[in-house]
């Protein structure tokens, strides 16, 4: 399940800093300060100084090689991010394979080869095999955490319980010889080179599998070997592997000698720390700590920080929710008259402000990776129409106004939680809707309202994408076929559409990426028009990042500053 970045940094978070490069859709082209934008050199230590531990450091139980992109550091993948500046960043490359692959006619057979002189860190060469076993040892229940597309996706992958228990492995991904690996799908997906960058797709060679204590010694592939991994991620140095080679590898460029990686620190802290810049914090970054709203105002004020910080935006929509199989959100009119009645402005107050949120009118992220197409099927301006709403009530049966319950999260300063919950409140009490609000702790919350068992009528949601595409973020919520009925489901609308469950199956035939976007946009503004949701806003991050960082990288893809370009003066 795709955590929100400012919940968990070590998935998916949004980040920009102020190298002319924002995450998800940059804003301008302004570059960064002089000292960032200095040339870079190898050597010294880079310092990562992190509120989440790097914890279950093993490939199959990372989700992504999210986390400011360190898992990237140590495994390589089939494919890989470009790691470029903005829009370029959303580029899917080859990493371990010489192409991003080799797609059959209907896109359910992808064809991969790998690069010549690949080795791990002890010399030995990399073969197709230790993918596939790398890959079938994250079907293990004892290796759980990571990404679960490939049980739907490979062929008879659905009850596969990993190596450990079945050593014959998956008959769907098989490698003819050392150097080609195929994988047989059970459905059309031209997004599969895109999952071919999550961790799961990094080798690990059998003899040298420690099952779950592999994450504190694991084998390295890439430019960096670990050291000492102490308490589960807790606190992990890494230093350079000497049989990676550049020449493998376009998109690292391996500038530091040594990583230190330090998790568990308090967020104030974090901050306190980099903005002082004494000593090792000068050569210091976060890959998951935002500034918030006090923060980010002393730090506008001084240049000297303000050079060091910078905008980034992820893939992510906050939202609202509606289960339409409670009453009266089966109503479309009254699903419409709340999407005419919210008033973004007070929710991107809520939020942190505008330097924070940006208002959202489509469930899709604002960036062309993801097919997002300018519309708002209820325009409302800034602060809500709420003539429109009562009018839109009246039509619906509730002339004098109605009473509903919106359920949130009591986590302060969050998108689900209470603030954000009241300026919703205030918006509709002017279309006379009484809102009464039912705050819960933050597990108890998703528990709730991701059972189809106990979901609200009304509650504040947000989705974050696992790869910049249209797919993973309108399949999970408005595809029919995935509504979970014994477990955690997000189709919130319960919507089992024939016609949109088609054309995402249609969607997913198509190896062209551009093209596939396009499509994602114009099913996303289909689905808006039904008011299934109303989006909110698009969260933006700022980071600070230490004095003497250079080579600032930022790729919209993760949004992350790029741990595998950044240097230390």
């Amino acid at each position: 399940m795709p955590l929100s970045p400012r919940k968990l940094g070590a998935i998916a978070v949004g980040l920009a800093l102020a190298g002319g490069a924002v995450a998800c859709g940059p804003k301008s082209a302004d570059s960064a300060a002089k000292g960032a934008d200095a040339a870079p050199h190898q050597g010294g230590t880079l310092y990562v100084l992190n509120n989440q531990p790097q914890t279950n450091f093993d490939p199959a139980r990372l989700y992504t090689s999210g986390g400011g992109n360190i898992p990237s550091l140590v495994f390589r993948t089939l494919t890989a991010r470009n790691r470029a500046n903005g829009a370029a960043g959303n580029k899917v490359v080859p990493d371990l394979a010489t192409d991003t692959g080799e797609p059959s006619k209907d896109a359910t057979v992808w064809t991969y080869h790998l690069k010549a002189g690949l080795k791990y860190q002890d010399g030995t060469a990399v073969t197709a095999a230790d993918i596939k076993y790398g890959i079938e040892r994250s079907f293990a229940a004892e290796l759980s955490g990571g990404a679960p597309y490939l049980r739907d996706w490979l062929v008879g992958a659905k009850d596969y319980q990993g190596p450990y228990k079945d050593p014959k492995g998956l008959s769907a991904i098989e490698t003819p010889d050392a150097s080609t690996i195929v994988f047989h799908l059970d459905k059309s997906e031209g997004d599969f080179p895109l999952l071919a960058t999550q961790t799961s797709f990094s080798p690990v060679p059998k003899a040298k599998d420690t099952g779950t204590k592999y994450a504190d010694a694991p084998v390295s592939t890439g430019p960096y070997e670990v050291v000492s991994n102490q308490d589960n991620g807790e606190h992990m140095v890494l230093k350079r592997n000497p049989e990676w080679f550049a020449a493998t590898d376009s998109q690292r460029k391996a500038y530091p000698d040594t990583i230190d990686v330090q998790g568990g620190l308090d967020q104030a802290v974090i901050n306190q720390r980099l903005s002082a810049g004494v000593g090792k914090d000068a050569d210091a970054i976060t890959t998951d700590t935002n500034l918030g709203p006090a923060e980010l105002a002393k730090t506008s004020a001084d240049k000297s920080l303000s050079s060091r910080v910078g905008t980034g935006h992820f893939g992510y929509t906050d939202y609202l929710a509606f289960n339409p199989k409670v009453k009266p959100f089966d109503n479309i009119k009254v699903r419409e008259a709340i999407s005419y009645a919210i008033d973004r402005t007070t929710v991107v107050d809520a939020d942190g402000g505008s330097s924070l949120a940006e208002p959202a009118t489509t469930f899709l992220p604002d960036q062309a990776a993801f097919g997002y197409t300018p519309s708002d099927p209820f325009p409302a301006g800034a602060n809500g129409n709420p003539a429109k709403a009562k009018e839109l009530l009246k039509e619906a049966g509730y002339p004098n106004g109605l009473t509903v319950t919106l359920a949130h999260t009591t986590d302060k300063n969050g998108e689900e939680g209470p603030e954000v919950a009241t300026a919703i409140q205030d918006a509709l009490k002017k279309a006379g809707i009484t809102v009464k609000l039912d705050g819960m702790e933050h597990n108890a919350y998703q528990d709730k309202v991701y059972s189809v068992k106990t979901e609200p009528g009304l509650f504040l949601a947000g989705w974050g994408a696992d790869w910049p595409a249209g797919g993973p973020f309108l399949g999970p919520i408005f595809d029919g076929r995935q509504i979970v009925k014994d477990g955690y489901n997000f189709n919130s609308a319960q919507l089992n559409d024939p016609s949109v469950n088609s054309e995402i199956d249609s969607i997913n035939k198509l190896t062209d990426l551009s093209a596939a976007a396009k499509r994602w946009g114009a099913l996303g503004q289909k689905i808006d028009a039904q008011a299934l949701t109303v989006p909110l806003v698009h969260p933006v991050y700022k980071r600070l990042y230490g004095k003497d960082i250079r080579n600032i990288v930022i790729s919209d893809w993760t949004g992350v500053l790029d741990a595998d370009l950044v240097a230390v003066k």
